[in-house]
């Protein structure tokens, strides 16, 4: 993310998108910086000026721009910053976008029940071992037709390309375009207890791509000692154990869990009742954790994990469990998405216009996680990395008070961390390190900040948004 002032993150995001005229392109990159300047505030507040909310207005009306045209882009340059991982997890998940308080918004379809209207979005985030996402690899947004919401005929009797559960087949086959990109990289998709459907096991998958899927279903073995996959599994002695860190979840603390672990391969039957299509039989392996003497009044961790991946040693089950936790990350994403850009207080009148704008603000709230992920990951590095010069002396001067930055920049800590304190943070010494919530906040304020300072600074340009 790192660029001049000219050529900066939303040059780096949108710079190769192809939208049939440069001038759309412009526009794009100007909206991006704009919106991501203030991704809480309303679309006037945020552009700033009549003009520009006009044209933020006709670009996300044009019909001639596909939203994913916009985020192909955004692709590209997640590729680049997966080159040389040794692993990338693709995470995939579903999020439902309510907009049932614009009732006038046209081409919304029911959500949970036919009262609640707005759009599904499915999508695949790129996440290291170590929690941090470097970019958005897939995204599909539709309406629920309201004509056919909870009348279909059974699942069971439609084709996999009749059921919103084929969205798990297109994200695998944005993973395996990742690897065609990615030569060099293992990547891994990862999907919840929603993911685990037959069909995703048959999928093909390039070399370099495995599965990593929450099971749901106690399936059918072929196995002569075994009937059930949970039957089997928990024939096996526990091999290993270990302390796994679970969030907070609805009224349930954060706590330390202590887990006891199997494994095992296994090869699974297809379903009974799709015997009539001669589906064949898929080995994977399965792990099962369990948590031991959990704290009273909690609902306690058990987790059935099935895998492509060949595991002989405990340590390797345990790689499997460690990166199934990094499926939390893009809950933390979609949390950035809807408080922290408020998508859903967006008004554009239609389900097309809200998808473009929805595409852009994705781009957004990944950037405002890569930024609070990042710091703690290379915290020594230069602040550059993520701010240009502009910003980072505007911040400087602000925090301490002083009219003159230093030479040098501050570490990518110390200066996420100056950004968080704007936002609200306090910095204490017993306190853990600064959030999206208090970032994104932060950020809306630096921008106030670097404005000014660029007005006083007459070396630098005064307006970032000027084409």
């Amino acid at each position: 993310m790192n660029g001049t002032i000219e050529d900066g993150w939303a040059e780096e995001e949108f710079g190769l998108v192809e939208l049939g005229d440069e001038r759309r392109t412009k526009r794009l990159m100007e909206l991006a910086r704009r919106l991501g300047q203030a991704p809480m505030a309303s679309l006037p507040d945020a552009t700033g000026d009549a003009a520009l909310l006009k044209a933020a207005y006709r670009f996300f009306g044009n019909e001639e721009i596909e939203a994913q045209a916009i985020l192909g882009s955004h692709i590209k340059a997640s590729y680049e910053r997966m080159k040389g991982e040794g692993v990338i997890l693709a995470v995939q998940d579903t999020s439902l976008l309510d907009w049932t308080q614009h009732p006038a918004t046209s081409g919304l379809g029911p959500l949970r029940t036919d009262k609640q209207q707005g759009l599904v979005m499915h999508s695949t985030l790129a996440i290291t071992p170590e929690r941090l996402a470097l970019g958005v690899l897939s995204q599909e947004v539709w309406a629920r037709d309201p004509e056919t919401f909870s009348r279909l005929p059974d699942r069971r009797e439609r084709p996999i390309e009749d059921k919103e559960s084929h969205k798990w087949l297109m994200g695998l086959a944005a993973t395996n375009a990742a690897r065609l990109a990615c030569p060099q990289t293992h990547f891994i998709s990862i999907g919840d207890r929603e993911s685990d459907v037959y069909d995703l096991f048959l999928a093909e998958r390039n070399e370099g791509v495995d599965l990593l899927v929450r099971a749901v279903r106690d399936r059918r073995l072929d196995d002569p000692d075994y009937r059930k996959l949970r039957q089997a599994i928990r024939a096996e002695p526990v091999q290993a154990t270990l302390t796994l860190k679970v969030p907070r979840h609805g009224d349930q603390p954060a706590r330390q869990a202590s887990l006891s672990l199997r494994f095992r391969p296994v090869t699974l039957r297809p379903p009974k009742y799709r015997a009539d299509e001669n589906l064949p039989t898929v080995k994977v392996w399965a792990v099962w954790v369990v948590e031991v003497n959990p704290p009273a009044d909690t609902s306690p961790l058990d987790w059935l994990l099935l895998t492509t991946i060949p595991l002989n040693l405990p340590e390797q089950a345990i790689a499997c469990l460690e990166w199934y936790t990094c499926r939390w990350q893009i809950e933390v994403w979609h949390k950035v998405l809807k408080t922290g850009c408020r998508i859903e207080t967006r008004q554009l009148q239609t389900a097309d216009r809200l998808t473009r704008c929805l595409v852009l603000y994705s781009v957004i709230a990944w950037r405002i996680l890569y930024a609070t992920f990042l710091a703690r990951i290379v915290p020594d590095l230069p602040c550059t990395l993520l701010l240009d010069e502009a910003e980072w002396q505007a911040l400087y001067c602000a925090i301490h008070q002083s009219p003159s930055p230093p030479s040098q920049p501050p570490s990518l800590r110390t200066a996420v961390r100056w950004v968080a304190q704007l936002g609200g943070f306090l910095g204490r010494t017993h306190d853990l390190e600064p959030g999206p919530t208090v970032l994104w906040k932060g950020f809306q304020h630096l921008t106030q900040l670097t404005t000014m300072y660029r007005i006083l600074s007459p070396h630098l340009p005064k307006d970032l948004g000027k084409d």
